[in-house]
This record gives structure tokens, C-alpha cells and sequence, in this order.
């Protein structure tokens, strides 16, 4: 009796690649998501949802949450893109540091709202109002998460950098398999504290019209902020309202669904 052999043969496809084109892919990524919200952004109407707010309805509502959260997000981005690299520079040396970590300490200590102004006439000049908001919440974001960066680069044992140099681990490959784990729980930390900052700095961001000469509520950015703050302006109760539950909701899904998972995470990456 023959015996029947089975030949098995495993095809595995491969092409050639770097981290630098994963980073910059990701880049490339970041930017056309980014591009994409502004357009979006630039088509909607706030005039028609904040002069009508006894209209509100939940699809206005809806939208205004995805406005608001997008606007951070994309702020955060610009944030987190600069805060790393920046961080790096100022732990760059001691000499460095000794310079830097002062200066920009002083800088982060002036309140992003003394110059508002300033920027928002800025981007009025060129017709950018969604540029005037997020620029000042990225400014209100950017330093929570540099400092943060700073003190985990601090931490950083001694031994774990001796150990990098002698298995040659240097340039991106360090940056992406020791550096960045290691401060893996304070760049999570940082970004809940540039949250949290630009919650708060929300409401004037997406008012406009109060630092523009002759403005109106036309000019507002249509989100929760604005809602806010037009419907205690018009003595609309139930708009008001409902902006913050549906702000109260928004805040709590992402600590439940995204700030939870990451501090969890960060938990894996700590030095006993």
C-alpha cells in the first residue's frame, strides 16, 4: 500500500521598511486626519445653532460634542507632536537643560489667555477662526506634557542606559524601544493633565466674538463651549443644560474607554 504525503509550504511576505517610514507614515497619517476636521470645521454654521438655541436638538447637540472633541484632539496632536522632540532637547545636556528648563518654565507660567487676543486678530486677519482655537488650547496643552516628559527622562536608571550602549541601541531604534517606554506613564500622565487643561480652557477658545473688535455670535465656533456660554448669556436653561450633560458624558466616556486603559497600560512600563 502507497502512503500518501502531504506537502505543506508557508509563503510569508515581507517588504523592506524602517521605523523612520512607520513615524513618518504615521505622520502623513496625522496631518491628512488633521486637514480633514478643518475642512469639516470650515462648513458648518454656528451662527444657525447658537442664535437658535431653543431649536437644540439632539443632532445639534451630537455635532457640537464631535466639534469640541476633534478641536482637542487635533490640538493634542500638535502638542504631543512638538512636547516629544522638545523634551528631548531640553534633557539633551545639562548645560542644555540648566538654560532651557528655566526659560520655558517662565513661559508656561504666562497664562495662554493674556495673549488670546492677539492670536484671535491673527487668525481673523486671515479668515482661520478654528486656527485661533486650537492654537490656544495647543498652547494650553503643550507644557503639561513637556514637563512631564522631563521628569520621566529623569528617571531613567542608570543602568538601563548602560545597558542600551552596549547592545549599540542608539538613535531611532533607542528612542523607540528604551526612551519612549520609559516615559511611557509620565507622557500618559501629561496628556491627562493637557486634557484636563483644555477642558478648561475650552469655553474661551470657542468664544470669539468678545475679543473681536465689533464681533458678533456669528463668529463663535459652533461646540459645547460656545453653547455654554451663549445659552447662560440668552437665559436659555435647558440648552445650557443639556451642553453640560453632554459635556459631563463626553469627559466621562473618554477617562472610562480611553484615559483608564492607558493608565493601566502605563503600569507595565514603571521601574520597581
Amino acid at each position: 500500500m502507497s502512503t500518501v504525503r502531504h506537502y505543506h509550504h508557508s509563503f510569508r511576505y515581507s517588504y523592506e521598511t524602517s521605523l523612520r517610514k512607520h513615524f513618518l507614515l504615521i505622520g502623513i497619517w496625522a496631518v491628512f486626519i488633521i486637514i480633514l476636521l478643518l475642512l469639516a470645521f470650515y462648513f458648518i454654521e454656528p451662527s444657525r445653532a447658537l442664535l437658535k438655541l431653543e431649536d437644540l436638538s439632539l443632532t445639534g447637540l451630537t455635532l457640537a460634542c464631535f466639534a469640541t472633541f476633534f478641536r482637542l484632539a487635533a490640538a493634542y496632536i500638535f502638542a504631543l507632536i512638538l512636547a516629544i522632540p522638545l523634551a528631548l532637547f531640553i534633557t539633551k545636556s545639562p548645560r542644555l537643560e540648566k538654560i532651557l528648563l528655566p526659560t520655558f518654565d517662565i513661559v508656561q507660567s504666562v497664562p495662554v489667555l493674556a495673549f488670546f487676543p492677539v492670536i484671535v486678530l491673527l487668525f481673523v486677519k486671515v479668515n482661520f477662526f478654528e486656527g485661533a482655537a486650537i492654537f490656544v488650547l495647543f498652547m494650553a496643552m503643550l507644557w503639561n506634557i513637556v514637563f512631564s516628559m522631563v521628569g520621566g527622562l529623569k528617571t531613567i536608571p542608570q543602568d538601563i542606559e548602560a545597558a542600551a550602549f552596549v547592545f549599540g541601541s542608539k538613535g531611532i531604534r533607542k528612542l523607540t524601544t528604551v526612551t519612549l517606554p520609559a516615559v511611557f506613564p509620565y507622557l500618559i500622565m501629561g496628556s491627562l493633565l493637557a486634557w484636563g487643561q483644555g477642558w478648561n480652557i475650552l469655553i474661551v477658545a470657542e468664544v470669539l466674538h468678545n475679543y473681536i473688535p465689533g464681533g458678533t455670535q456669528s463668529q463663535d465656533l459652533y461646540g459645547l463651549g460656545s453653547l455654554l456660554v451663549n445659552a447662560s448669556y440668552q437665559g436659555k436653561n435647558l440648552p445650557f443644560i443639556s451642553a453640560l450633560v453632554a459635556m459631563v458624558i463626553l469627559i466621562g466616556l473618554m477617562n472610562f474607554f480611553i484615559w483608564q486603559k492607558l493608565l493601566h497600560l502605563a503600569e507595565r512600563y514603571k521601574f520597581d
